[in-house]
């Protein structure tokens, strides 16, 4: 397997931890029985667990466009060490945002949001 759909599955393994602590800050806030239904009328979550939610469904918007060029250069056969680098960057500043965002730093956490999007052009740019 290329290394970049390797970090592809590592990815979708970081997004499913996401979303386990995310829903574990809205049990911690709501309990765990109005999670079994529809949600509506729920207050906004707040604190880590708000901070939990948003990171994960970030990393869903982001996993979108990273999936499309990953899977995008496998299918033309353009994996290089550019498309391995952006696969990296994106991977590694995916976690680091994760962990930022989660902990409550702003700045560093939009740094790491730039780098994981830096490594998704770079795979782009390898398409064309």
């Amino acid at each position: 397997m290329k290394p970049e759909l390797m970090l592809l599955a590592w990815a979708v393994i970081l997004t499913l931890a996401q979303m386990l602590v995310a829903a574990t800050g809205a049990a911690s806030q709501y309990g765990p029985l109005p999670l079994f239904g529809n949600r509506e009328g729920l207050a906004p979550l707040t604190g880590w667990a708000g901070r939990a939610q948003r990171a994960h469904r970030n990393m869903l918007e982001n996993l979108v466009l990273f999936a499309a060029v990953v899977l995008a250069a496998a299918v033309v056969g353009r994996s290089n060490s550019m498309t391995l680098l952006g696969a990296q960057l994106f991977f590694w500043g995916r976690v680091a945002y994760a962990v930022c965002y989660l902990g409550g730093i702003p700045y560093l956490r939009t740094a790491s949001w730039l780098v994981s999007l830096i490594g998704i052009v770079l795979i782009l740019i390898q398409l064309f």
